[in-house]
């Protein structure tokens, strides 16, 4: 397996609660209800949390950083005690100078609440969506904001559904190739920079740098909109990564995978992707075999893999019983083989001559 885990330049530590809360993809009707001085405290975990034992005063396992959400059975809980008891476990919740309390189903909210997030500066939202909604709305902003990044430098291409990133130095034909496939009606996605975050549960998703969506570069014609050269089909904006095609110069010295039984694997975010080293040589048509390589992963994928079934046969093939040859007599030659009649050495039947013979005298005397 080799390993390509470039360095993550766009690595996100963690966003503010004022990030979370502006973001346009957040389906949610969410109001501040105290803690406004709060909103620049970090997030810094995908998942929220849910820790109502902390009303309790139980604070084990109770993660700042992450959002905490209150629903319907911990603010009736709240709502039970009295007062004093109120301002009692909302202090311990908020002793724990969280990032963020969310509060569900648009209830009220009670004043013990509010009280000690004013007082602890921490931001306390009220939604009006029930708490399963809540909080796959703030799992789905949260996803995208703290993914692990990374910036490769290649050509992304959609071809028959399966995303190509196409690798190797600088010069070497990247983009032609990816140009030839584009002209055969896949789709591009990025070149020269692909923007790669991670997506649980292991993939990895690539799309082009902003500056640099549906533009590409040919050395000798400069840079070229695909976009306005081929239309919207001919682009794509994102797309999950399945494949790696490493292409290098063709190395006499070289060993190149002749059979493809041990797949080789690349890792990006830790994410480890199917790769094949393709060997440019004059004469090669690089984009039609990156596209059966596409077309190959597509059967693997479907359960078929031709190098492990080829040697399978090969193998049975072997222990099959192979019947002795028969030694001849001295003096004795072997008996002429019988030819079929489809083998191109043997004459046509008599009939097939008579019919022919026939039906050409029949043109011949109609004409």
């Amino acid at each position: 397996m080799s390993v390509y885990d470039p360095p993550v330049n766009n690595a996100v530590s963690g966003v503010t609660v004022r990030t979370l809360l502006s973001d346009p993809a957040l389906s949610l009707s969410v109001q501040i209800v105290a803690g406004e001085q709060g909103l620049e405290r970090i997030i810094d975990h995908p998942r929220v949390q849910k820790s109502g034992l902390a009303l309790v005063g139980h604070l084990h396992g109770v993660v700042p950083t992450r959002l905490q959400v209150l629903g319907e059975t911990e603010l009736s809980y709240v709502e039970s005690l009295p007062a004093e008891q109120q301002v009692q476990a909302a202090d311990h919740l908020f002793s724990c100078e969280l990032s963020c309390v969310l509060v569900s189903r648009g209830v009220s909210v009670p004043q013990a609440l509010v009280d000690a997030a004013n007082q602890k500066h921490t931001p306390l939202i009220l939604a009006k969506e029930k708490s399963s909604l809540a909080i796959t709305a703030v799992h789905t902003v949260l996803d995208e904001l703290l993914a692990p990044r990374a910036r490769l430098h290649g050509v992304l291409v959609d071809i028959f559904e399966v995303g190509v990133l196409l690798k190797g130095q600088s010069g070497i034909g990247k983009s032609e190739c990816a140009l030839e496939l584009v002209m055969r009606g896949h789709r591009l996605v990025a070149d020269d920079i692909v923007e790669c975050d991670y997506r649980p549960p292991g993939m990895v998703f690539g799309e082009p740098a902003r500056p640099l969506r549906h533009y590409m570069e040919v050395r000798g014609l400069g840079i070229l909109n695909m976009k306005d050269l081929y239309g919207v089909t001919s682009v794509r904006e994102r797309k999950r990564i399945d494949l790696v095609v490493d292409l290098e110069l063709w190395a006499p010295n070289a060993e190149y995978d002749r059979i493809g039984v041990e797949d080789q694997h690349t890792r990006v975010l830790g994410v480890p992707i199917r790769t094949v080293r393709l060997p440019i040589q004059p004469g090669r048509n690089m984009s039609s075999i990156i596209e059966i390589a596409a077309r190959a992963e597509l059967l693997r994928r479907a359960g078929h893999h031709p190098a492990k079934e080829f040697i399978d046969r090969i193998e049975k093939s072997g222990h099959e019983s192979i019947p002795p040859s028969r030694t001849l007599a001295p003096g004795r030659s072997a008996p002429p083989r019988t030819r079929s009649p489809n083998e191109s050495s043997a004459p046509p039947p008599a009939h097939s001559i008579q019919g022919r013979d026939l039906r050409k005298a029949e043109t011949d005397r109609r004409s």
